[in-house]
């Protein structure tokens, strides 16, 4: 009887545990104001193991009365393109420890994609790195919940 009740324990245990990984995984899922506040981005579920990221919102949605266009892009047939609804972040992972990896940003006010990490600091502050090559070469931006 002592031994079934500690491996009955052990059993019941990763249970717990996983829903755990789960909850702490989809934790930047939903709207992100960007640092600034120029834009809002969605950020979902690709797919069962990849995050991504559309912007939802602009503060300034028109530019000479017309919707704010990806003109920066270097593919030509890109550059018409509106801003808002445009997936800028794609192929983020989960690896542990509010950290999601292995991504890539696009930045439509450059028109250059850069490698990515985010770390969820707290409910409602995330860490975003954009950097060239090693997260060393980059920069950071904070950004919050709406």
């Amino acid at each position: 009887m002592r031994l079934q009740i500690p491996l009955l324990l052990l059993i019941m245990l990763p249970g717990p545990v996983a829903f755990s990984q789960d909850r702490d995984r989809d934790g930047i899922l939903g709207q992100w104001l960007t640092a600034g506040g120029e834009s809002r981005v969605e950020i979902s579920r690709c797919d069962s193991v990849t995050y991504c990221g559309k912007i939802v919102w602009l503060r300034d949605p028109l530019k000479d009365g017309k919707p704010v266009a990806d003109d920066k892009n270097p593919e030509d047939s890109l550059k018409s393109r509106p801003v808002l609804g445009l997936q800028i972040l794609r192929g983020f992972t989960y690896r542990g420890d509010g950290l999601w990896s292995g991504g890539k940003i696009y930045d439509p006010k450059s028109g250059n994609d850069y490698s990515a990490k985010m770390t969820l600091v707290d409910e409602g502050n995330l860490d975003l790195r954009g950097y060239v090559v090693i997260p060393l070469f980059g920069r950071t931006e904070k950004w919050t919940r709406p």
